[in-house]
């Protein structure tokens, strides 16, 4: 419970309206994309640096934990609110304060949309590259804390790659400034520290990102497959000529029928897979590329080779990747959307493991994934409210991560550790390396009050320093 004094220096801080705390109010914010629920206490909405400042001061004063809350749309249960306390929802502190074309630098506020950026300087012809699926929603802040991907990730690199300097506020109201504008900053890199720490360690509130010009030249195209195997293989010849597409996403048979059910881009009904092919460059280059991959889908079995003629076909290949969760949610009444990698040459091999344990816990897995870097994305179909599925879908996509361990990958690509994963970290890392993740988090939170309850697996790092885990209230 939120004491009356906290309740009247939030007021005094925001205003009568810049907070929320009734039950009524306060159940739009307990859940996030994942599928756990914890309700926060208190909600505000800081328009500034120093409301957030005061707000972190308010909290320490009445020793509240706190969660930073962007768009919602994590994966991970990172903006859950495990322990309660204040929510700070950067919703309202979303401008773009400054855009340096010449030196292809912009200064964005947290709750800025990803894909507001890219609008505010397409027509001079530049973008932001770092493209999420749910980037006309999700904000720069929650990319920032998760370490967002996207589809283009494999030229492009994560966020990390296009984050050169943060402002941020410290547990003791403290405001830091690292990184900059300049290609290169002397001393440690803590924003690199900072982006994807998961809200853990401070609470970004400017953001410094990279800009990019527009390549002259881009070519989309759509590989059709009887097999995923094919498609798969097709990957990995890419690979092994050293041609380096933007972007290699991958489909599966399931994913596709329901993706034309709802937004009907033209993807076949009938295919076992396809791969969704984007090239970028001089516009030489760009053909030169696509007459390459034409001959590795040629040799590794595609059925059929599209490439997008016109802007629009380009488009509407694209909108059905991007909508492939909706296109999901359409068919099921709840998903739980995995995120895992391997190594490329696994890829083949770990979606057949994937078709085991949907057998085995008797439930539908569509696939869909950044077939480039190996980042998959099994999506879960099932309904909550059938006894005992919840249980099977988390024990099914514990079984796919740690498969992901087995063969050398990871246990997320991009969408961050938060609660989901916490439990599986002691098996992809040392006890001495979790011991310095639990070290930097004491560093810069000795009272663990920042998003409690996350990245570090139950029984260690803050959970031993301020609480117990059972007195975390799930």
């Amino acid at each position: 419970m939120i004491p009356e004094a906290a309740l009247a220096e939030t007021a005094r801080i925001l205003g009568p309206r810049g907070f929320l705390h009734s039950a009524h109010d306060l159940s739009l914010y307990e859940y996030d994309g994942s599928v756990d629920k914890h309700r926060p206490e208190l909600v505000c909405f800081p328009r500034s640096t120093q409301d957030v400042v005061e707000l972190v001061k308010l909290a320490a004063r009445h020793g509240l934990p706190i969660v930073g809350r962007g768009a919602g749309t994590g994966l991970s249960g990172g903006a859950i609110p495990l322990a309660g306390g204040m929510m700070i929802s950067f919703s309202r502190m979303n401008r773009i304060l400054e855009i340096d074309l010449p030196n292809e630098r912009a200064v964005v506020e947290p709750g800025v949309v990803n894909l507001d950026i890219t609008l505010a300087v397409a027509a001079e012809g530049y973008f932001y590259a770092p493209d999420p699926s749910s980037q006309r929603a999700c904000t720069i802040g929650g990319n920032v804390a998760e370490n967002a991907g996207g589809p283009h990730t494999l030229a492009y690199g994560v966020t990390t790659n296009h984050v050169l300097g943060l402002e941020a506020v410290l547990l003791d109201g403290s405001v830091i400034e690292i990184g900059g504008k300049a290609p290169e900053v002397p001393g440690y890199d803590l924003t690199g520290l900072l982006t994807g720490s998961e809200g853990t360690m401070a609470l970004v509130t400017k953001i410094i990102v990279r800009l990019m010009r527009r390549p002259e030249a881009v070519k989309t195209l759509l590989a059709i497959y009887d097999t995923a195997d094919d498609a798969a293989e097709t990957v990995a010849e890419i690979t092994a000529r050293a041609i380096i597409p933007v972007a290699v996403e991958m489909m599966d048979g399931m994913l596709l029928r329901l993706i034309e059910d709802s937004v009907h881009a033209g993807y076949p009904r009938d295919a076992g897979a396809v791969l969704l092919i984007e090239l970028e460059g001089l516009t030489e280059a760009v053909e030169e590329q696509v007459e390459q991959i034409q001959q590795v889908c040629g040799l590794c079995r595609a059925r059929e080779l599209r490439v997008a003629k016109t802007p629009e076909e380009r488009e509407l290949l694209w909108k059905g990747r991007k909508n492939a969760f909706g296109a999901v949610g359409r068919a099921t009444p709840h998903l739980y959307t995995q995120d895992g990698v391997v190594p490329r040459a696994e890829v083949p091999s770990t979606l057949r493991f994937i078709e085991k344990v949907a057998a085995e816990y008797r439930v539908q897995i569509s696939n869909i994934f950044h077939a480039g870097d190996g980042n998959l994305h099994p999506i879960i179909m099932f309904d909550m409210r059938e006894p005992g599925a919840m249980d099977r879908v988390r024990a099914a996509g514990e079984k796919i991560l740690e498969h992901c361990i087995e063969v050398g990958g990871s246990i997320t690509g991009e969408h961050g550790v938060g609660m989901e994963k916490k439990e599986l970290m002691d098996k992809l890392f040392s006890p001495d390396s979790l011991d310095l993740i639990r070290r930097f988090k004491q560093l810069f939170d000795p009272e663990c009050r920042l998003n409690p309850g996350k990245v570090l697996p139950t029984g260690r790092g803050c959970l031993e320093i301020r609480q117990r885990p059972d007195d975390l209230r799930y």
